[in-house]
């Protein structure tokens, strides 16, 4: 089957991508002291060279007390770690690439045994449902919050990255408010709908385009499950997932980045069957807006058995280029298949299907 349709270009306000493929964000843990060296910058490049239409970095940190939840997880404010943002977007620019940094806060998540040296924050003191940690923010965390959020898109764009990306799934801080699970709070924060827990992420959407203006790409990354609950639904009929996207949509956002762990799940197979529209499908019909889709691209297995040290085969694309021809969804994220061979997307496009590499679990460690 022709791979054209994953190499048409699409323009995101001035931006011009060459292809539809997008280097999905992975947590590297590899920036000592939270600041991105020349190591990191060539990790990037190297994608950059292999044809990658948009990269999106791994996580990077905000201006919190407890904004990370690893220690090699880099930071996106300071001088030297600006500086380092600086020496990886200028190299993927050289090499004639397009790029944005992921813009995080873990909220109360735990990775490991480390632990930063602040309480962590979440909207009610919870990890999970009954599971407390750390603090409730209190009004003053949430506006010094949506202003880190705000400083760090602006340097961004001061810094010459042609996107930028807030991380609002996978149950970390934005998701962390947007779940009834872990926002129990009985102000304007919470409530009982997704629309009203939808909130905060609007008002972080809302004050990042107020920082960039109005020209500036600005891509949201969202999610149903979150790594505490794989099961969570935030939106159980497509009225619900209007209520909470729209809102996003409207304060902003130009892009909804739609996670789910196998792209090719139906999202409500109880209305359109078995091959109906997925996550970032329904996303798009809802919203009107552009779509990522990201899922277990061109491998066999999920990405979170990878942790657990499940390897992965190559897999067909015809799946993928059967929805994109029917334009289900605008753009498709990859993860895997680009952390263990850089040169992903050239080798799709030349059909030397026969050179990809399957995922072995070892290259989470590595910055190859």
């Amino acid at each position: 089957m022709s791979t054209d349709v994953l190499f048409r270009p699409l323009k995101l306000k001035g931006v011009e991508l060459k292809n539809r493929i997008v280097m999905a964000p992975m947590t590297r843990s590899k920036a000592p002291g939270g600041v991105p060296g020349a190591l990191n910058a060539a990790y990037y490049r190297r994608r950059a060279e292999g044809d990658v239409g948009l990269i999106l970095s791994e996580g990077t940190v905000v201006d919190r007390p407890a904004s990370r939840n690893e220690p090699g997880i880099p930071f996106f404010h300071g001088g030297a770690a600006l500086a380092g943002w600086k020496q990886v977007i200028d190299a993927v620019h050289e090499a004639g690439g397009r790029m944005g940094p992921q813009l995080w806060h873990t909220g109360s998540t735990i990775s490991g045994t480390w632990v930063p040296d602040a309480p962590v924050e979440s909207p009610s003191g919870l990890l999970a449902p009954d599971q407390p940690r750390g603090v409730a923010m209190s009004e003053e965390d949430i506006a010094d919050t949506v202003a880190a959020f705000a400083r760090a898109a602006a340097d961004a764009r001061r810094l010459g990255f042609d996107v930028a990306e807030i991380h609002g799934a996978h149950g970390y801080l934005i998701d962390q408010f947007f779940w009834p699970g872990t926002n129990q709070r009985q102000d304007r924060w919470g409530g009982a709908t997704i629309k009203e827990r939808s909130r905060f992420a609007a008002e972080v959407v809302a004050a990042i385009r107020a920082a960039v203006g109005p020209d500036f790409p600005l891509i949201l990354r969202v999610s149903q499950w979150k790594q505490q609950d794989f099961a969570a639904r935030l939106a159980t009929t497509p009225q619900e997932m209007a209520d909470w996207l729209q809102p996003l949509v409207d304060a902003g956002a130009d892009v909804l980045h739609c996670s789910q762990r196998r792209f090719w799940v139906p999202e409500f197979p109880e209305l359109d069957g078995e091959a109906g529209l997925n996550f970032a499908g329904w996303a798009k019909k809802l919203t009107g807006a552009t779509t990522i889709s990201v899922g277990s691209v061109g491998l066999s297995g999920e990405f979170i058995a990878a942790f657990s040290g499940e390897s992965s085969q190559v897999a067909s694309l015809d799946g993928l280029i059967q929805r994109m021809e029917r334009e289900e969804f605008d753009l498709i994220a990859v993860g895997r298949a680009l952390l263990v061979d850089a040169q992903w997307a050239a080798k799709v496009q030349a059909n030397d299907t026969a050179s990809l590499k399957a995922f072995h679990a070892s290259a989470l460690g590595e910055l190859a």
